[in-house]
């Protein structure tokens, strides 16, 4: 931390095009390295190759090449409006490092979330401890082996370890603290960073529903849910958690995504490559228990030697199920009946603000009612978790699902304080500064911008 916290004081890390070479650096890992990576992944999850470049490694380095491109633009300096009483000023912000940034990592996608918030913070200048998840062990001492060969260690630190070392983190003095997780770590990281009155980022998850429209094509939604809730198990926050939809809808649903579950993983998933494992015995045990929560409609066959757990869709799940208590975080899909969309947006307003709500409905009125009626961290229409890959929109949740965001240029923004500058223009002599005409000169501002390009240089 002494370390760290020097290193950002003395402005070394301040420069552009010092950032600039942080992320270039930290994508040469990633290239470099990717079979690597790719291995641990799947010594860790049982992710197959394609998928741990997809949605990892290859994500990762798509992340730091939007950042690459845009980061200039990012920076530059945004004049406001000055009032005509201040005579000769002008006044602008400027996004101005924060310090030291920590970021505790998940397990589920343990690279992608260790180096996505870690490039956002390097970008924005700031020094950076990073916490990996110690229920990822290979990926996290990869991390921990790798990144100290490409970014100095008055860069980025990684430190290992579970609660214990977690614990005497939170007890450090940080500028910003970016935590991926469940709600009741993000409580306990919360009143940590209380002392310190340290800002947050919580990246959380929750029960993400998907309303499916009686109007909807029915084959065309099982298709695209398929294709994502399945993806590292259904291990992931913005997977699709659970389905409502009309009583006359659910039968045609059903046998569309067996039908899509078949096509996507054929008669016996555990042999399909890129289907990934149960993180742990702990989570298996809780995910095997929520099988009985309704009808099987296709799935449910599990191996705890392996721990694999089939890709499965449950019907006739009644709303106090066990699987609709908490957010199921694994490849179990429910699907519940409701009448109609007032009760799909009752039942969903009833619980928590989830991170994702996903529709299909081809009813604009259906659509403008999700949109004024709901509350929820995104919102997607016939494109689940879409949300995830657009590199404009800020990614973070509301309420129980989390707080703030990040991504792309609302990344920075997150490591970034928005300084206010004003500064008074040299007058001539015998002009009356308060009571003369003043038009804004970017004179101040320009030369401010000149001098951070100097240093970048």
């Amino acid at each position: 931390m002494a370390q760290l916290r020097a290193a950002h004081l003395s402005g070394l890390h301040r420069p552009t095009a010092r950032r600039k070479d942080h992320l270039r650096r930290l994508r040469a890992m990633l290239v470099d390295q990717g079979p690597q990576f790719a291995e641990a992944l799947h010594a860790d999850l049982g992710k197959g190759p394609v998928e741990a470049h997809h949605t990892e490694i290859d994500y990762a380095i798509r992340e730091i090449d939007y950042i690459l491109a845009h980061l200039d633009d990012w920076l530059k300096p945004q004049s406001v409006q000055v009032p005509q009483q201040l005579g000769k000023a002008e006044a602008w912000t400027q996004l101005t490092p924060l310090g030291v940034v920590l970021v505790i990592a998940p397990w589920n996608y343990p690279l992608h979330l260790a180096v996505v918030p870690l490039a956002g913070a390097l970008a924005a200048g700031n020094t950076v401890v990073v916490k990996p998840s110690e229920l990822a062990p290979a990926t996290s001492s990869l991390l921990a082996r790798l990144l100290p060969g490409y970014l100095q260690p008055d860069t980025v630190a990684v430190v290992e370890g579970g609660p214990a070392q977690t614990t005497a983190l939170l007890e450090q003095r940080f500028d910003h603290i970016l935590y991926t997780g469940n709600g009741a770590v993000a409580r306990t990281v919360m009143a940590a960073a209380a002392r310190h009155l340290t800002p947050v980022t919580l990246e959380l998850g929750g029960k993400s529903p998907v309303f499916v429209d009686r109007d909807s094509d029915v084959e065309q939604a099982a298709s695209r849910l398929v294709a994502v809730k399945f993806i590292n198990a259904g291990q992931a926050c913005v997977a699709p958690d659970y389905v409502p939809t009309d009583r006359q809808t659910a039968p045609r649903l059903e046998d569309a995504l067996a039908k899509a579950v078949h096509s996507a993983y054929s008669s016996d998933p555990a042999l399909a490559p890129e289907y990934a494992r149960i993180v742990n015995d702990r989570h298996y045990r809780r995910l095997v228990g929520l099988l009985a929560s309704g009808r099987i409609v296709t799935g449910g066959d599990h191996d705890a030697t392996t721990r694999f757990i089939a890709p499965t869709v449950l019907a006739d799940v009644a709303p106090d199920a066990p699987v609709m208590q908490e957010e199921i975080f694994g490849p179990i899909l429910p699907v519940l009946t409701v009448e109609d969309i007032d009760e799909a947006i009752s039942f969903i307003n009833s619980r928590p603000a989830p991170l994702g709500l996903y529709a299909f409905s081809n009813n604009p009125s259906t659509r403008e009612r999700l949109l004024a009626e709901t509350t929820s961290g995104a919102i997607t229409f016939g494109l689940p978790m879409a949300q995830f890959i657009v590199p404009e929109l800020p990614f973070g949740g509301v309420g129980e699902s989390g707080l703030g965001s990040y991504h792309g240029r609302h990344s920075v923004v997150t490591f970034s304080h928005r300084r206010s500058v004003v500064a008074a223009q040299p007058s001539r002599p015998g002009s009356i500064g308060g009571n003369s005409r003043h038009i804004a000169t970017p004179t101040a501002r320009e030369n401010f911008a000149t001098k951070e390009s100097r240093h970048s240089l």
